[in-house]
């Protein structure tokens, strides 16, 4: 069967077993999270929702589990601003990992900052997710064949990774750069940690889900953001259900179709072509360049280290 944009999550996993398979998936109590949860639990993995606000997360694991008859949802609690609160969720998994969907995040919000001092879209959408997949990598290796699924964005042609100056310590602040650079670091996340695990039979792919109305805009004017694209791309916004966004999270996670593909970039349940400038699809080759992906490894380890 070819997937389009139109595919839902439910059609992607039509047929598709998971008993026996654990997945863990970030930001699960809202939005696309829902319902990438919702559809690996309908076909029969054991599904941890890991969340911020465990009081949302206990109601949503009941729903699925209501929705499915699964009774093996759970919860569990992870701040990714919060490197303490990572640590403890890593050390705290016992057993294998097959799954695990690095899909929470937030979206071109007002400077903020960690104790550390890190820029808070960064060390949230990338920083986050990066010492959580590190952390959980001996589980993954004992699955013997997991996969890794970064959610990253369209938002990723608007900025590459700005090596000197990550945090925007020195240049002015602008939450869609902000954003954009987030983004980027996640399909880099994945073109490097592809690299480095496949042969440990890790497979790691990042994507675009596609515009779906969410809590993840809650800092965002829809109005001004459609005028925007219009403007810089002579495109309509155009939206998706959240079962058709949740579509190529499920598609990298679960389906057969993609078995042993690693470092790719997909939308729409395809494999993104190459940016044309100007328009909105695609992906920029700085997301894919395996320099940039090294170099931001080596960062991001040399960064959490030196929390420690």
């Amino acid at each position: 069967m070819s997937f389009t944009a139109q595919t839902t999550a439910a059609e992607v996993l039509d047929g598709v077993d998971l008993t026996g398979r654990r997945a863990v998936v970030t930001g699960g109590a809202s939005g696309i999270g829902v319902e990438t949860a919702r559809t690996l639990a309908a076909a029969g993995a054991e599904v941890t929702i890991a969340v911020r606000n465990a009081e949302a997360g206990e109601r949503t694991a009941a729903d699925l589990v209501a929705a499915t008859g699964n009774k093996q949802v759970h919860v569990a609690p992870l701040d990714l601003a919060d490197q303490a609160s990572v640590r403890a969720f890593t050390a705290g998994w016992e057993g294998p990992l097959h799954i695990l969907v690095n899909n929470a995040g937030v979206m071109a919000s007002p400077l903020g900052r960690t104790p550390q001092g890190w820029e808070l879209q960064f060390a949230t959408n990338h920083l986050g997710h990066f010492a959580l997949a590190t952390g959980l990598l001996p589980a993954l290796r004992a699955a013997g064949g997991a996969r890794v699924v970064a959610v990253a964005s369209a938002a990723h042609l608007r900025s590459g990774v700005v090596f000197e100056d990550i945090h925007f310590e020195r240049r002015e602040y602008e939450p869609w750069l902000a954003y954009g650079q987030s983004k980027t670091a996640n399909i880099l996340f994945a073109v490097e940690a592809d690299r480095r695990w496949s042969g440990d039979g890790i497979r790691v792919n990042a994507l675009h889900p596609g515009g779906i109305r969410t809590n993840l805009q809650r800092h965002v004017d829809i109005d001004e953001l459609a005028r925007g694209i219009k403007a810089s791309t002579g495109q309509e916004l155009s939206w998706k259900s959240v079962e058709q966004g949740a579509a190529t999270s499920v598609l990298l996670a679960a389906s057969p179709t993609v078995a042993g593909v690693g470092g790719k970039y997909y939308e729409d349940c395809q494999e993104a072509r190459p940016n044309v400038p100007g328009e909105r699809t695609g992906v920029a080759p700085y997301a894919l360049d395996p320099e940039a992906a090294a170099r931001l490894w080596d960062v991001s380890v040399a960064t959490i280290q030196s929390t420690l």
